[in-house]
């Protein structure tokens, strides 16, 4: 396959290929050709290729030419729905036009993506539903389902992420009804399934990948076998999804869910066959002591749990919670057994109150070896146990397949992302997705960071610990901000600075006409996103955008919208999370140092990614500010400093202010006056 595999590849990526037809203004570039034909070879031979593929490379067309041309299979995964989205709808049919080819594509979600017609139905009886506009929504969702043909949520124009009505007109894979369904032939989750066992190249996101490896059920049982290139992109995000799914977990919300739902159908299917007020009352009482056990644990908090109990509980309280919960759910199976023939209700109730029970005796056993617990304190209680890291489950189950096929051997698994660790084999990525032995290729950007950019650490500012730094950070920022007319993203590490300096900013900027402060949580993160990128366009203000967690990437604003990134202090990992600590531990135990091993390189992987959303086009300028002098003063500084960008330097103040003076001109014109490399302000 070699001989027609890797020059069909080489020809797409010439001058006058067939990407100069499928791509605006394509121009050959030699890293998106050599990750091509890296993707290639693998397709070819089999095994596992790793590509940190720099900002601008073009690394989706690198691996969606060969993987559409090598006539194979083809699985892709995303690391969210949003990027799902761009892939099938826009990169994938463009593609697959330019290349003149046969191929059936398919996208597919997790459930709780998809509208399902049956709890839709019951929604419209809901006797609580969440607030007034619940019934004005639902009637927007009712009207919708009669055209749609995917029943994808995501094309609901106007339809917040976040509303409460979602979950009323979706299903989880504990109130499905299955087969056994009044709407199974129309349901547009089995109809993704269906599409997707189809189709010749299928697009996933890594929740739903892990979400299956987990509890086969997604669909993926049946597909993943028939697969032989699989290929994860924003694979920096693999570990820290897999270990969600790969461990275990129950939650003071699912009983109590459990126990409502029992007692409904109970009473609407059984009335009268057993005594399903009695058998309800305890579930929730159970999940009411097991909250109570831990007392008054502020909420948010993470309580380490390493004896018997966790951290600050007492220890025969929580074990008589623990086991009280076992015998409740066990109950439940007991009358639920007795009634299963009379509805599918009950199949499924007696299946949750399994899955319930058989959890909540694991909880009650020693933690095992390579995994950690915690509780989680929030709204409900979140009892968690999880894998230190994805090695033993990508080994066991994607590399060996779980079986002595010989098929498995020829698999190609691709991962690639712009940031994937800050040494030359990538260890921050390969050791904790066990992919120690794949191949490595890292394909630098093609970007001229050092005229497109420069970087700043401000030498006058407190250090991190100091308890007014969020506020002179916010100083910063606003006069920056101000003269800059918007076009800001200042990104945090904590959501208490992302509060101190968001209300800073707000205040500093009320009323003003020409600048308008986003907070991130204050509106849905789609329209934060998309009123950012608008910047000042058509008469309205700029924007300076104040966000933490999920905003440092996968946020593509390119052009004049954004031309300052501010982050508060270096993203170091908490080392109070019980996961981290886990980690950490382990290292140390194998004599190696967690903060060379584990803090530093998370904190460079964090970094990149943060100062990733600055320059996205080769026309891009702009500035990167670290407000951290640790950067500068601490030796692990350097390390962190040579991650980023190969962006210029800026020594002072006075150099700041000179290259913020030198953008400013952008607001007005649309262009960019460029610094001398010696003027000052540029060294």
């Amino acid at each position: 396959m070699r001989l027609a595999l890797e020059p069909a590849v080489r020809e797409a990526f010439a001058p006058h290929g067939v990407l100069s037809r499928a791509a605006d203004q394509f121009q050959p570039r030699q890293g998106q050709t050599d990750m091509a034909l890296a993707v290639a070879r693998t397709i070819e031979d089999g095994g596992a290729l790793v590509v940190e593929a720099g900002t601008g490379v073009g690394k989706t067309f690198s691996y969606l030419v060969p993987a559409l041309l090598c006539g194979e299979r083809v699985l892709l995964s995303t690391a969210t729905k949003t990027l799902q989205d761009q892939l099938f709808g826009r990169d994938l049919p463009r593609l697959v036009e330019a290349l003149g080819l046969p191929v059936r594509t398919a996208l597919l979600k997790g459930r709780a993506s998809y509208l399902c017609l049956h709890r839709m139905e019951l929604a419209r009886t809901e006797t609580a539903l969440p607030d007034r506009g619940s019934l004005r929504s639902l009637a927007k969702i009712e009207e919708w389902a009669q055209a749609t043909r995917t029943g994808d949520l995501a094309e609901l124009p106007g339809l917040d992420e976040r509303s409460p009505l979602i979950p009323l007109v979706t299903s989880t894979r504990d109130n499905c009804l299955g087969a056994q369904c009044p709407k199974f032939r129309a349901c547009h989750v089995n109809q993704a399934r269906r599409e997707a066992l189809a189709a010749d190249v299928v697009v996933i996101n890594h929740h739903l990948f892990f979400a299956d490896l987990a509890v086969r059920e997604s669909g993926m049982a049946e597909l993943l076998p028939t697969v032989r290139v699989a290929i994860f992109d924003e694979a920096h995000q693999l570990n820290e999804t897999g270990v969600q799914f790969l461990g275990n977990h129950i939650t003071t919300g699912q009983l109590l869910d459990f126990a409502r739902d029992l007692l409904a159908a109970g009473l609407q299917f059984a009335r009268g066959l057993a005594q399903w007020q009695d058998v309800a009352s305890a579930v929730e009482r159970a999940a009411r002591d097991l909250r109570l056990a831990v007392g008054r644990a502020a909420p948010g908090a993470k309580l380490r749990w390493v004896g018997e109990a966790p951290e600050q509980v007492p220890e025969q309280p929580w074990l008589a919670a623990l086991g009280e919960l076992g015998q409740t759910c066990a109950q439940a199976m007991e009358a639920l057994a007795t009634v299963s023939e009379m509805a599918p209700d009950f199949v499924r109730l007696h299946e949750r109150a399994g899955v319930l029970a058989q959890r909540a005796g694991a909880f009650a056993e020693p933690c095992p070896p390579g995994s950690v617990r915690w509780v989680d304190v929030g709204h409900q209680l979140r009892l968690v146990e999880s894998p230190l890291d994805i090695a033993k489950a990508v080994q066991d189950k994607l590399l060996r397949g779980g079986s002595a096929d010989a098929q498995v051997s020829l698999r190609a698994w691709i991962f690639t992302s712009a940031t994937l660790g800050d040494d030359a084999a990538l260890r921050w990525f390969t050791e904790p997705c066990g992919l120690t032995s794949a191949e490595v290729l890292r394909v630098g950007s093609p970007f001229d960071y050092a005229t497109q950019a420069a970087v700043y650490v401000p030498r006058e500012l407190p250090k991190p610990s100091d308890p007014t730094h969020s506020l002179q950070v916010a100083a910063l920022a606003a006069d920056a901000v101000a003269r800059l007319g918007g076009r800001t993203l200042l990104l945090t590490t904590t959501l208490r600075a992302l509060r101190a300096i968001g209300e800073a900013l707000q205040a500093r900027f009320e009323g003003s006409l020409q600048v308008q402060v986003l907070v991130q949580g204050q509106w849905p993160k789609r329209r934060l996103i998309e009123r950012f990128r608008e910047g000042a366009a058509h008469g309205q203000p700029g924007c300076v955008l104040v966000a933490s967690a999920s905003f440092w990437e996968g946020v593509d604003v390119p052009g004049d919208s954004l031309q300052l990134v501010i982050i508060d202090k270096l993203p170091f990992p908490p080392p109070g999370d019980p996961l981290v600590e886990a980690r950490a531990q382990r290292l140390e135990g194998q004599g190696r140092s967690a903060f060379n091993d584990y803090f530093v390189p998370e904190a460079a992987v964090a970094l990149k990614q943060g100062a990733g959303r600055l320059i996205r086009r080769e026309s891009d300028q702009g500035l990167l500010v670290v407000c951290d002098t640790r950067l500068l003063s601490m030796g692990y500084g350097r390390r962190l400093l040579a991650a980023l960008p190969p962006m210029r330097r800026l020594q002072s103040a006075a150099q700041f202010n000179a290259a913020i003076e030198a953008l400013v001109p952008a607001a007005s014109t649309g262009a960019f006056t460029t610094p001398s490399t010696t003027a000052p302000g540029w060294t």
